[in-house]
């Protein structure tokens, strides 16, 4: 490959995804480096002053400064754009701060949104607590209903935001019908797909507008760093959300940046191998407790809609237990292998209680209503076998009474 093939659409666009998650986006220097160079530096230089002025009036290519362009993040923003089928992508310190600048960048006070029920804590924050100190308002459904789309529309609707597989309730979203409601009305459908990434699940194939991740989590898939993207069109990515977020300053770093890099590079084999664990443990779960819902599952309400529009089902998945915070703990500090921690998309198996920590924040109405009770746990299956993973459980359920 030649040093800018990578950056070459025209060429890049054409690869399969395999190819494009492993060389899609990279430019290498003179060295001819073959891994992604890392470029640590805040400023750029100038040849003389009219370069600066010109690269400043949007006159000439270049780098300015990091917070807005950087070779690194760069690369990064390349790939994910390929492997989602985007026109462009922006990449931020977090996914919080992708989701908050997929939505602040193209609302104003008076605007109206309508946000499905079922979300992550913070994403609820957003739409309930901070949207509303700044005169937008947020009428709140059950994404899963199409018509409850339908009816919350009001002339100044701007936005419809969601998340398909929902966090942590595993609510699917029809996205052909939602996203076409959406841009018939002239609305912005945007849809958190952290929990599926591209690899299983590519949103605007459906017919979304923009696309949010929180890259820390199957994109890097090892726990190592955070990061956030947004995907959409040219005119989106570069006049609606860019001065936001050069004038904000949710800013990647150029190692976060390239530690993403690396981890893209065996997403699709990770988020595939541990879909296939995650079904086997949650067919084990399935005899052992009152409710599993994951959506590989026949007894999940909508599989076939999931099956539908996701290659595989990824790695989480929840369950419920009758005995409530009480029981969920118990279970919870009789694993042996499986952490308890609140991140989802790693390598490792992972184990938390919502109610307790990534919803603590929701009242308990909020968080009963979109469906997280005290005794629900959200597991994140890794890549270890899953046998040793079942054989964990097992010990685990006996000494929690189940």
């Amino acid at each position: 490959m030649k040093k800018k093939t990578g950056q070459d659409r025209s060429i890049t666009q054409n690869w399969r995804p395999a190819t494009q998650a492993i060389r899609g986006g990279t430019a290498r220097s003179e060295y001819g480096e073959t891994s992604e160079a890392i470029f640590l530096t805040s400023g750029y230089a100038y040849d003389c002053a009219g370069d600066a002025a010109a690269r400043f009036a949007g006159e000439q290519q270049g780098m300015t400064y990091s917070r807005l362009q950087n070779p690194t993040v760069e690369m990064l923003e390349q790939r994910i754009a390929l492997l989602e089928g985007a026109e462009a992508a922006r990449c931020q310190a977090s996914g919080m701060a992708a989701m908050t600048a997929a939505l602040l960048c193209q609302l104003s006070q008076g605007d109206h949104v309508v946000a499905g029920r079922a979300a992550f804590g913070s994403c609820r924050w957003l739409t309930d607590t901070l949207m509303p100190r700044f005169g937008i308002t947020t009428t709140i459904i059950d994404a899963r209903d199409n018509d409850a789309w339908k009816d919350a529309i009001r002339p100044n609707t701007k936005v419809f935001f969601f998340e398909t597989p929902a966090n942590p309730t595993m609510d699917i979203v029809d996205l052909k019908a939602v996203c076409g409601i959406a841009r018939d009305a002239g609305i912005t459908s945007v849809v958190d797909n952290a929990f599926a990434t591209p690899a299983l699940q590519r949103p605007m194939d459906f017919g979304a507008d923009v696309v949010a991740y929180s890259a820390t989590k199957m994109m890097d898939g090892q726990g190592r760093v955070l990061a956030g993207a947004v995907c959409g069109s040219d005119e989106f990515i570069n006049n609606t959300l860019l001065p936001f977020t050069r004038n904000t300053g949710p800013t990647l770093s150029a190692f976060n940046a390239w530690v993403v890099l690396k981890g893209i590079e065996t997403l699709d084999l990770r988020i595939r191998r541990q879909s296939e664990n995650a079904l086997i443990v949650a067919r084990f779960l399935e005899q052992r407790v009152p409710r599993v819902l994951y959506p590989a599952l026949e007894s999940h309400p909508q599989h076939n809609l999931a099956m539908s529009q996701m290659d595989a089902a990824g790695p989480i998945f929840s369950i419920y237990l009758d005995g409530g915070r009480k029981q969920a703990h118990a279970l919870l500090d009789a694993l042996k292998l499986v952490d308890i921690s609140n991140n989802i998309g790693d390598s490792r198996s992972l184990m938390t209680h919502p109610a307790s920590t990534t919803h603590a924040g929701l009242s308990e109405d909020v968080r009963l209503d979109m469906g997280v009770t005290e005794g629900m746990l959200r597991l994140n299956v890794g890549l270890e076998d899953p046998q040793d993973l079942i054989e964990d459980f097992d010990q685990a359920l006996r000494s929690a009474g189940l």
